[in-house]
Protein backbone atom coordinates (compact mmCIF):
# COMPACT_ATOMS: atom_id res chain seq x y z
CA UNK A 1 0.00 0.00 0.00
CA UNK A 2 1.20 3.54 -0.77
CA UNK A 3 1.04 6.60 1.44
CA UNK A 4 1.08 10.25 0.35
CA UNK A 5 3.58 12.88 1.41
CA UNK A 6 1.92 16.30 1.45
CA UNK A 7 4.01 19.48 1.16
CA UNK A 8 3.38 23.24 1.36
CA UNK A 9 4.75 24.14 -2.08
CA UNK A 10 5.50 22.69 -5.49
CA UNK A 11 9.17 23.58 -4.99
CA UNK A 12 9.23 21.41 -1.87
CA UNK A 13 7.72 18.50 -3.84
CA UNK A 14 10.47 18.78 -6.47
CA UNK A 15 13.23 18.91 -3.85
CA UNK A 16 11.72 15.96 -1.97
CA UNK A 17 11.42 13.84 -5.13
CA UNK A 18 15.07 14.54 -6.04
CA UNK A 19 16.20 13.65 -2.54
CA UNK A 20 14.29 10.39 -2.28
CA UNK A 21 15.22 9.19 -5.76
CA UNK A 22 18.90 9.99 -5.10
CA UNK A 23 18.68 7.57 -2.16
CA UNK A 24 16.96 4.90 -4.31
CA UNK A 25 13.54 5.39 -2.74
CA UNK A 26 10.97 4.95 -5.48
CA UNK A 27 8.30 7.66 -5.46
CA UNK A 28 5.86 9.27 -7.87
CA UNK A 29 4.51 12.79 -8.17
CA UNK A 30 0.69 12.72 -8.12
CA UNK A 31 -2.12 15.28 -7.90
CA UNK A 32 -3.15 15.90 -4.30
CA UNK A 33 -6.29 13.81 -3.66
CA UNK A 34 -9.39 16.00 -3.63
CA UNK A 35 -10.27 15.09 -0.06
CA UNK A 36 -6.96 16.44 1.29
CA UNK A 37 -6.49 20.11 2.13
CA UNK A 38 -3.12 21.45 1.00
CA UNK A 39 -1.52 24.65 -0.20
CA UNK A 40 0.20 22.66 -2.97
CA UNK A 41 -1.50 20.85 -5.82
CA UNK A 42 1.03 18.00 -5.98
CA UNK A 43 2.09 15.24 -3.58
CA UNK A 44 4.47 12.28 -3.50
CA UNK A 45 3.24 8.70 -3.47
CA UNK A 46 5.57 6.22 -1.75
CA UNK A 47 5.36 2.69 -0.41
CA UNK A 48 4.25 2.59 3.22
CA UNK A 49 7.29 0.57 4.26
CA UNK A 50 9.57 3.41 3.12
CA UNK A 51 7.85 6.00 5.33
CA UNK A 52 10.47 6.07 8.10
CA UNK A 53 13.45 6.47 5.78
CA UNK A 54 11.67 9.11 3.72
CA UNK A 55 10.72 11.20 6.76
CA UNK A 56 14.26 11.06 8.09
CA UNK A 57 15.80 12.18 4.78
CA UNK A 58 13.29 14.99 4.32
CA UNK A 59 13.81 16.20 7.86
CA UNK A 60 17.52 16.51 7.12
CA UNK A 61 16.59 18.80 4.21
CA UNK A 62 14.41 20.87 6.50
CA UNK A 63 11.27 20.13 4.50
CA UNK A 64 7.90 20.26 6.22
CA UNK A 65 5.91 17.17 5.30
CA UNK A 66 2.60 15.67 6.34
CA UNK A 67 1.83 11.98 5.84
CA UNK A 68 -1.61 10.95 4.57
CA UNK A 69 -2.73 7.31 4.54
CA UNK A 70 -5.53 6.76 2.00
CA UNK A 71 -8.52 4.69 3.01
CA UNK A 72 -7.68 1.80 0.70
CA UNK A 73 -8.14 3.82 -2.49
CA UNK A 74 -5.35 4.12 -5.03
CA UNK A 75 -4.95 7.59 -6.52
CA UNK A 76 -4.13 7.50 -10.24
CA UNK A 77 -1.13 9.51 -11.40
CA UNK A 78 -3.18 11.33 -14.06
CA UNK A 79 -6.81 11.66 -15.18
CA UNK A 80 -6.77 10.28 -18.72
CA UNK A 81 -10.32 11.40 -19.49
CA UNK A 82 -9.10 15.00 -19.57
CA UNK A 83 -7.30 14.18 -22.84
CA UNK A 84 -10.22 12.93 -24.95
CA UNK A 85 -13.70 13.77 -26.20
CA UNK A 86 -14.48 10.18 -27.11
CA UNK A 87 -12.60 7.11 -26.01
CA UNK A 88 -12.64 3.35 -26.15
CA UNK A 89 -14.40 1.74 -29.08
CA UNK A 90 -16.55 4.85 -29.51
CA UNK A 91 -13.52 6.29 -31.31
CA UNK A 92 -13.77 3.78 -34.15
CA UNK A 93 -14.20 5.01 -37.69
CA UNK A 94 -17.84 4.92 -38.83
CA UNK A 95 -18.51 1.39 -40.13
CA UNK A 96 -19.74 2.66 -43.49
CA UNK A 97 -16.46 4.50 -44.05
CA UNK A 98 -14.42 1.51 -42.95
CA UNK A 99 -16.24 -1.01 -45.10
CA UNK A 100 -16.13 1.30 -48.12
CA UNK A 101 -12.35 1.50 -47.81
CA UNK A 102 -11.91 -2.22 -47.25
CA UNK A 103 -14.31 -3.04 -50.06
CA UNK A 104 -11.85 -1.58 -52.55
CA UNK A 105 -9.13 -4.04 -51.54
CA UNK A 106 -8.49 -7.26 -53.40
CA UNK A 107 -9.52 -10.09 -51.12
CA UNK A 108 -6.56 -12.46 -50.80
CA UNK A 109 -7.08 -16.14 -51.51
CA UNK A 110 -5.05 -18.96 -50.08
CA UNK A 111 -6.19 -22.46 -49.12
CA UNK A 112 -4.71 -21.94 -45.66
CA UNK A 113 -6.38 -18.56 -45.08
CA UNK A 114 -9.44 -19.67 -43.15
CA UNK A 115 -10.72 -16.19 -42.27
CA UNK A 116 -9.67 -12.99 -44.01
CA UNK A 117 -11.13 -9.54 -44.49
CA UNK A 118 -14.20 -10.59 -46.45
CA UNK A 119 -16.61 -11.46 -43.62
CA UNK A 120 -16.10 -8.66 -41.09
CA UNK A 121 -14.76 -11.14 -38.57
CA UNK A 122 -12.97 -10.32 -35.35
CA UNK A 123 -9.56 -11.57 -36.50
CA UNK A 124 -7.69 -13.27 -39.30
CA UNK A 125 -7.07 -17.01 -39.13
CA UNK A 126 -4.32 -18.87 -40.97
CA UNK A 127 -3.88 -22.66 -40.90
CA UNK A 128 -0.35 -23.84 -40.11
CA UNK A 129 -1.05 -27.56 -39.83
CA UNK A 130 -4.05 -29.86 -39.77
CA UNK A 131 -4.32 -29.22 -36.02
CA UNK A 132 -3.08 -25.65 -35.55
CA UNK A 133 -4.40 -22.38 -36.95
CA UNK A 134 -3.07 -18.96 -35.97
CA UNK A 135 -5.48 -16.22 -34.90
CA UNK A 136 -4.09 -12.73 -35.52
CA UNK A 137 -5.72 -9.53 -34.33
CA UNK A 138 -5.03 -6.02 -33.08
CA UNK A 139 -6.98 -3.36 -31.22
CA UNK A 140 -6.15 0.02 -29.68
CA UNK A 141 -8.03 3.17 -28.72
CA UNK A 142 -7.94 6.40 -26.66
CA UNK A 143 -8.71 6.36 -22.91
CA UNK A 144 -12.10 5.15 -21.81
CA UNK A 145 -11.57 5.94 -18.12
CA UNK A 146 -9.56 8.21 -15.82
CA UNK A 147 -7.24 5.67 -14.19
CA UNK A 148 -4.25 4.60 -16.35
CA UNK A 149 -4.04 1.12 -14.83
CA UNK A 150 -7.75 0.52 -15.44
CA UNK A 151 -7.34 1.81 -19.00
CA UNK A 152 -4.49 -0.63 -19.67
CA UNK A 153 -6.57 -3.53 -18.39
CA UNK A 154 -9.63 -2.57 -20.43
CA UNK A 155 -7.71 -1.97 -23.67
CA UNK A 156 -5.94 -5.31 -23.29
CA UNK A 157 -9.14 -7.21 -22.47
CA UNK A 158 -10.75 -5.67 -25.54
CA UNK A 159 -7.90 -6.77 -27.83
CA UNK A 160 -7.74 -10.26 -26.34
CA UNK A 161 -11.48 -10.65 -26.85
CA UNK A 162 -11.06 -11.12 -30.60
CA UNK A 163 -9.19 -14.36 -29.98
CA UNK A 164 -11.86 -15.58 -27.57
CA UNK A 165 -14.69 -14.69 -29.97
CA UNK A 166 -13.17 -17.19 -32.39
CA UNK A 167 -12.83 -19.90 -29.75
CA UNK A 168 -9.07 -19.57 -29.47
CA UNK A 169 -6.38 -19.57 -26.84
CA UNK A 170 -4.10 -16.56 -26.33
CA UNK A 171 -0.39 -17.16 -26.94
CA UNK A 172 1.43 -13.81 -27.15
CA UNK A 173 0.74 -10.11 -27.28
CA UNK A 174 2.69 -6.99 -28.24
CA UNK A 175 2.06 -3.49 -26.91
CA UNK A 176 0.81 -0.73 -29.20
CA UNK A 177 1.57 2.54 -27.40
CA UNK A 178 0.89 6.10 -28.51
CA UNK A 179 1.88 8.53 -25.74
CA UNK A 180 3.03 12.17 -25.66
CA UNK A 181 6.69 12.88 -24.98
CA UNK A 182 5.70 15.58 -22.49
CA UNK A 183 2.64 16.86 -20.68
CA UNK A 184 1.53 13.63 -18.98
CA UNK A 185 3.54 12.01 -16.15
CA UNK A 186 5.41 8.96 -17.38
CA UNK A 187 4.12 7.12 -14.34
CA UNK A 188 0.79 7.11 -16.20
CA UNK A 189 2.45 5.29 -19.12
CA UNK A 190 3.92 2.74 -16.72
CA UNK A 191 0.50 2.12 -15.20
CA UNK A 192 -1.15 1.71 -18.60
CA UNK A 193 1.35 -0.90 -19.72
CA UNK A 194 1.28 -2.60 -16.32
CA UNK A 195 -2.48 -2.94 -16.59
CA UNK A 196 -2.13 -4.45 -20.06
CA UNK A 197 0.55 -6.87 -18.94
CA UNK A 198 -1.51 -8.05 -15.97
CA UNK A 199 -4.49 -8.75 -18.23
CA UNK A 200 -2.32 -10.68 -20.74
CA UNK A 201 -0.98 -12.80 -17.88
CA UNK A 202 -4.54 -13.41 -16.67
CA UNK A 203 -5.34 -14.60 -20.19
CA UNK A 204 -2.52 -17.15 -19.98
CA UNK A 205 -0.43 -15.34 -22.59
CA UNK A 206 2.96 -13.65 -22.72
CA UNK A 207 3.71 -10.01 -23.44
CA UNK A 208 6.71 -10.16 -25.78
CA UNK A 209 7.40 -6.60 -26.95
CA UNK A 210 5.70 -3.83 -28.83
CA UNK A 211 6.04 -0.46 -30.52
CA UNK A 212 5.69 3.13 -29.29
CA UNK A 213 5.29 6.52 -30.95
CA UNK A 214 4.86 10.02 -29.56
CA UNK A 215 1.22 11.01 -29.96
CA UNK A 216 -1.60 12.90 -28.25
CA UNK A 217 -4.09 12.01 -26.94
CA UNK A 218 -2.62 8.76 -25.63
CA UNK A 219 -3.79 5.47 -27.10
CA UNK A 220 -3.08 1.89 -26.10
CA UNK A 221 -3.82 -1.62 -27.25
CA UNK A 222 -2.31 -4.93 -28.25
CA UNK A 223 -1.44 -7.02 -31.27
CA UNK A 224 -2.42 -10.54 -30.23
CA UNK A 225 -1.61 -14.01 -31.54
CA UNK A 226 -3.72 -16.99 -30.56
CA UNK A 227 -4.31 -20.54 -31.72
CA UNK A 228 -7.33 -22.68 -32.47
CA UNK A 229 -7.89 -26.10 -34.05
CA UNK A 230 -8.95 -25.47 -37.68
CA UNK A 231 -11.99 -27.72 -37.26
CA UNK A 232 -13.09 -25.90 -34.10
CA UNK A 233 -12.92 -22.37 -35.44
CA UNK A 234 -15.76 -20.03 -34.48
CA UNK A 235 -16.59 -17.19 -36.88
CA UNK A 236 -19.29 -15.00 -38.41
CA UNK A 237 -20.11 -17.25 -41.33
CA UNK A 238 -21.23 -20.40 -39.50
CA UNK A 239 -24.66 -19.38 -38.18
CA UNK A 240 -27.66 -21.45 -39.20
CA UNK A 241 -31.41 -20.80 -39.04
CA UNK A 242 -33.14 -21.87 -35.84
CA UNK A 243 -30.29 -21.10 -33.42
CA UNK A 244 -30.67 -19.19 -30.16
CA UNK A 245 -28.76 -15.93 -29.66
CA UNK A 246 -27.01 -15.64 -26.31
CA UNK A 247 -25.38 -12.42 -25.11
CA UNK A 248 -22.82 -12.89 -22.33
CA UNK A 249 -22.37 -9.32 -20.99
CA UNK A 250 -24.87 -6.52 -20.41
CA UNK A 251 -24.88 -3.54 -22.77
CA UNK A 252 -24.44 0.11 -21.89
CA UNK A 253 -20.73 0.85 -21.50
CA UNK A 254 -20.88 3.57 -24.16
CA UNK A 255 -23.66 5.46 -22.39
CA UNK A 256 -22.01 5.12 -18.98
CA UNK A 257 -18.62 6.33 -20.22
CA UNK A 258 -20.32 9.29 -21.88
CA UNK A 259 -22.29 9.89 -18.70
CA UNK A 260 -19.14 9.84 -16.62
CA UNK A 261 -17.50 12.41 -18.86
CA UNK A 262 -20.56 14.67 -18.52
CA UNK A 263 -20.87 14.15 -14.77
CA UNK A 264 -24.24 12.39 -15.08
CA UNK A 265 -23.33 8.77 -14.30
CA UNK A 266 -23.68 7.46 -10.76
CA UNK A 267 -20.32 6.38 -9.34
CA UNK A 268 -21.50 2.85 -8.56
CA UNK A 269 -22.98 2.41 -12.05
CA UNK A 270 -19.80 3.65 -13.72
CA UNK A 271 -17.70 1.29 -11.60
CA UNK A 272 -19.85 -1.65 -12.74
CA UNK A 273 -19.17 -0.62 -16.33
CA UNK A 274 -15.41 -0.58 -15.65
CA UNK A 275 -15.61 -4.01 -14.02
CA UNK A 276 -17.52 -5.38 -17.00
CA UNK A 277 -14.99 -3.98 -19.47
CA UNK A 278 -12.09 -5.51 -17.51
CA UNK A 279 -13.64 -8.99 -17.58
CA UNK A 280 -12.03 -11.39 -20.04
CA UNK A 281 -14.20 -13.46 -22.36
CA UNK A 282 -11.89 -16.43 -21.77
CA UNK A 283 -14.36 -18.62 -19.88
CA UNK A 284 -17.11 -17.87 -22.41
CA UNK A 285 -14.80 -19.08 -25.20
CA UNK A 286 -14.08 -22.29 -23.31
CA UNK A 287 -17.81 -22.92 -22.83
CA UNK A 288 -18.47 -22.31 -26.53
CA UNK A 289 -15.88 -24.95 -27.40
CA UNK A 290 -17.29 -27.42 -24.87
CA UNK A 291 -20.69 -27.17 -26.56
CA UNK A 292 -19.37 -27.04 -30.15
CA UNK A 293 -20.65 -23.54 -30.89
CA UNK A 294 -19.41 -22.46 -34.33
CA UNK A 295 -20.79 -18.95 -34.85
CA UNK A 296 -20.12 -15.97 -32.60
CA UNK A 297 -18.71 -12.46 -32.42
CA UNK A 298 -17.71 -10.08 -29.67
CA UNK A 299 -19.68 -6.86 -29.26
CA UNK A 300 -17.55 -3.71 -29.45
CA UNK A 301 -17.70 -0.33 -31.16
CA UNK A 302 -20.34 -1.10 -33.81
CA UNK A 303 -22.86 -2.01 -31.10
CA UNK A 304 -24.98 -5.13 -30.82
CA UNK A 305 -26.72 -4.54 -34.15
CA UNK A 306 -23.56 -3.71 -36.09
CA UNK A 307 -21.86 -6.93 -35.06
CA UNK A 308 -25.05 -8.99 -35.40
CA UNK A 309 -25.30 -7.68 -38.96
CA UNK A 310 -21.85 -9.09 -39.71
CA UNK A 311 -23.07 -12.55 -38.67
CA UNK A 312 -26.31 -12.21 -40.63
CA UNK A 313 -24.58 -11.18 -43.86
CA UNK A 314 -21.70 -13.65 -43.62
CA UNK A 315 -24.02 -16.56 -42.82
CA UNK A 316 -26.96 -15.58 -45.03
CA UNK A 317 -29.52 -15.60 -42.20
CA UNK A 318 -31.84 -13.17 -40.49
CA UNK A 319 -31.01 -12.28 -36.89
CA UNK A 320 -34.10 -11.57 -34.76
CA UNK A 321 -33.60 -9.71 -31.47
CA UNK A 322 -36.09 -9.10 -28.65
CA UNK A 323 -34.87 -5.93 -26.94
CA UNK A 324 -36.87 -6.65 -23.77
CA UNK A 325 -34.58 -9.62 -23.14
CA UNK A 326 -31.30 -7.69 -23.54
CA UNK A 327 -29.40 -7.27 -20.24
CA UNK A 328 -28.19 -3.74 -19.54
CA UNK A 329 -25.78 -2.27 -17.03
CA UNK A 330 -27.37 -0.44 -14.09
CA UNK A 331 -27.98 3.19 -15.01
CA UNK A 332 -27.45 2.74 -18.74
CA UNK A 333 -31.10 2.91 -19.80
CA UNK A 334 -31.68 5.94 -17.61
CA UNK A 335 -28.76 7.77 -19.21
CA UNK A 336 -29.94 6.88 -22.72
CA UNK A 337 -33.46 8.00 -21.82
CA UNK A 338 -32.01 11.32 -20.62
CA UNK A 339 -30.27 11.81 -23.97
CA UNK A 340 -26.77 10.79 -22.90
CA UNK A 341 -26.06 9.00 -26.19
CA UNK A 342 -22.56 8.61 -27.68
CA UNK A 343 -22.13 10.00 -31.18
CA UNK A 344 -21.00 6.57 -32.37
CA UNK A 345 -24.53 5.28 -31.70
CA UNK A 346 -25.90 7.42 -34.52
CA UNK A 347 -23.11 6.30 -36.85
CA UNK A 348 -24.00 2.72 -36.00
CA UNK A 349 -27.66 3.43 -36.77
CA UNK A 350 -26.72 4.87 -40.16
CA UNK A 351 -24.78 1.68 -40.90
CA UNK A 352 -27.51 -0.85 -40.03
CA UNK A 353 -30.69 1.08 -40.85
CA UNK A 354 -31.20 -0.21 -44.40
CA UNK A 355 -30.65 -3.81 -43.28
CA UNK A 356 -32.89 -3.61 -40.22
CA UNK A 357 -36.62 -3.89 -39.59
CA UNK A 358 -37.37 -1.98 -36.38
CA UNK A 359 -40.75 -2.76 -34.83
CA UNK A 360 -43.02 0.33 -34.62
CA UNK A 361 -43.59 -0.23 -30.89
CA UNK A 362 -39.85 -0.37 -30.11
CA UNK A 363 -38.97 2.37 -27.62
CA UNK A 364 -36.28 4.86 -28.56
CA UNK A 365 -34.27 4.04 -25.46
CA UNK A 366 -34.20 0.30 -26.19
CA UNK A 367 -33.36 1.01 -29.82
CA UNK A 368 -30.37 3.13 -28.82
CA UNK A 369 -29.21 0.43 -26.39
CA UNK A 370 -28.81 -1.95 -29.34
CA UNK A 371 -26.63 0.67 -31.06
CA UNK A 372 -24.58 1.69 -28.02
CA UNK A 373 -20.86 1.32 -28.82
CA UNK A 374 -19.39 -1.22 -26.44
CA UNK A 375 -15.81 -1.33 -25.25
CA UNK A 376 -14.61 -4.81 -24.32
CA UNK A 377 -18.15 -6.10 -24.57
CA UNK A 378 -19.43 -9.64 -24.31
CA UNK A 379 -19.86 -12.45 -26.81
CA UNK A 380 -22.93 -12.83 -29.01
CA UNK A 381 -23.10 -16.54 -29.80
CA UNK A 382 -25.38 -18.66 -31.93
CA UNK A 383 -26.35 -21.71 -29.91
CA UNK A 384 -27.95 -24.84 -31.37
CA UNK A 385 -31.52 -24.86 -30.09
CA UNK A 386 -31.13 -28.19 -28.25
CA UNK A 387 -28.08 -26.90 -26.34
CA UNK A 388 -29.01 -23.28 -25.71
CA UNK A 389 -30.36 -23.69 -22.17
CA UNK A 390 -27.39 -25.83 -21.13
CA UNK A 391 -24.95 -23.28 -22.56
CA UNK A 392 -26.77 -20.47 -20.78
CA UNK A 393 -26.69 -22.38 -17.49
CA UNK A 394 -22.92 -22.86 -17.74
CA UNK A 395 -22.34 -19.20 -18.56
CA UNK A 396 -24.45 -18.09 -15.61
CA UNK A 397 -22.71 -20.48 -13.25
CA UNK A 398 -19.09 -20.04 -14.30
CA UNK A 399 -18.44 -16.55 -15.59
CA UNK A 400 -21.22 -14.38 -16.96
CA UNK A 401 -24.06 -13.77 -14.47
CA UNK A 402 -25.89 -11.37 -16.79
CA UNK A 403 -26.01 -13.78 -19.76
CA UNK A 404 -29.35 -14.06 -21.53
CA UNK A 405 -31.03 -15.52 -24.59
CA UNK A 406 -32.02 -12.42 -26.57
CA UNK A 407 -33.33 -13.79 -29.85
CA UNK A 408 -32.79 -16.31 -32.60
CA UNK A 409 -31.65 -16.81 -36.16
CA UNK A 410 -34.05 -17.63 -38.98
CA UNK A 411 -33.96 -18.19 -42.72
CA UNK A 412 -33.01 -15.04 -44.57
CA UNK A 413 -36.05 -12.85 -45.07
CA UNK A 414 -36.62 -9.33 -46.33
CA UNK A 415 -34.09 -7.85 -43.89
CA UNK A 416 -30.94 -9.15 -42.25
CA UNK A 417 -31.99 -7.81 -38.83
CA UNK A 418 -35.40 -7.82 -37.17
CA UNK A 419 -35.55 -5.86 -33.91
CA UNK A 420 -38.62 -5.67 -31.72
Amino acid sequence: MNIYLIFTSTRAVIKAEECLRSHDLDCQVIPVPKDISSECGMALSIAEELKGRAESLLAQLGLEVRVHTPAGKRIPPFDLLTTVEQGGCSAKLPPDVLFEALGRLTVPTDPNLLVGIGTGDDAGVYRLTDEIALIETTDFFPPVCSDPYDFGQIAAANALSDVYAMGGKVLTAMNLVMFPACGIPFEALHEIVRGGQDKVLEAGGLLVGGHTIADYPPKYGLAVTGVVHPDRLINNANAEPGQALILTKPLGTGALVAGQRLGQAAAADYQRALDSMKQLNRAAAEIMQEFSVRAATDITGFGLLGHALNIAKASGVTVEIDTTLIPSLPGALELLDAGCIPGASFRNLSHVEESCDFAPELTYTRKMLTLDPQTSGGILLCAPADRAEAILAELLKRCCPASAIIGRTSSLGRKYLVVR
